[in-house]
């Protein structure tokens, strides 16, 4: 592919609208990923291209969590190991078991979570992990890493959004710090296949360097604002979220 100012211009404001949304509530690979087809790209190259930049504004996304000491520590060594297992069975069984299956489960099962996130006034605004025990969190943590890491390896789409209302219904994390942990297991998960991509030669540097440093910048300013603001401005991303996802499932 040949350079195209125009096309890199508006490829870069679409990474930057992914990160932003994506160190929110996650889901942001529901932009970028499609940014990245939409430029041309092989399919395999828009994949690894867009691993790149979602890896690097992640990391930044993660700084700023860690930075702000909006991340449960403990648990991230379980869960990054979980995730990684999880991720790498179901890459495995979706080669014996069709994608249909959990696809027709997810249409049922995204609008109920909506709801449930839109109705419940209270949810994700304190952290209630005072009322487990360090066990039970970590035990927990754990589980969730590998439900979601497996559903990422089977299937993909949404996977932050997924862990960050499991550390919130289950955890009793608030929305910031279920966010700030979905956010380093996303960062470990990513880094095996994003590796692979570059040795395959499967990313597009002309494209990505700027498109990376567009994604950091949404990234930065999207945590920042979770940080500062919580429950309410995560709440709603989160059902926008969703809600584009459940579009995104019934039309793939």
């Amino acid at each position: 592919m040949e350079f195209d100012i125009i096309t890199m211009l508006w490829l870069s404001a679409l990474v930057f609208l992914g990160g932003f949304v994506d160190s929110i509530a996650g889901g942001g690979g529901l932009i970028t990923l499609p940014a990245y087809v939409l430029t041309g790209m092989p399919i395999h190259m828009a994949l690894g291209s867009n691993k790149f930049s979602s890896f690097f504004g992640t990391a930044f996304s993660v700084f700023n969590f860690l930075r702000n000491k909006k991340v449960y520590l403990k648990a991230i060594p379980i869960s990054a190991t979980f995730a990684v297992t999880g991720s790498a069975l179901g890459a495995w069984v979706v080669l014996f078991v069709s994608a249909e299956v959990l696809r027709i489960v997810l249409i049922v099962i995204v609008p109920i979570v909506a709801v449930f996130v839109l109705v419940k006034k209270d949810f994700g605004k304190e952290d209630k992990t005072d009322t487990l025990s360090t066990r039970t969190i970590l035990i927990g943590a754990g589980m969730a890493a590998f439900v979601i890491g497996f559903y990422d390896g089977f299937f993909g789409p949404g996977t932050g959004t997924f862990l960050i209302l499991i550390f919130t219904v289950f955890l009793r994390f608030d929305l910031v710090t279920a966010n700030g942990n979905a956010k380093i297991i996303n960062l470990s998960s990513n880094a095996g296949s994003l590796i692979t991509f570059i040795i395959n030669g499967q990313v597009a540097w002309h494209f990505v360097i700027v498109a990376a440093i567009f994604g950091i910048v949404g990234n930065f300013i999207g945590s920042s604002l979770a940080i500062k603001i919580g429950a309410k401005v995560i709440k709603p991303v989160l059902v926008i979220v969703l809600i584009t996802l459940l579009i995104s499932i019934i039309l793939t």
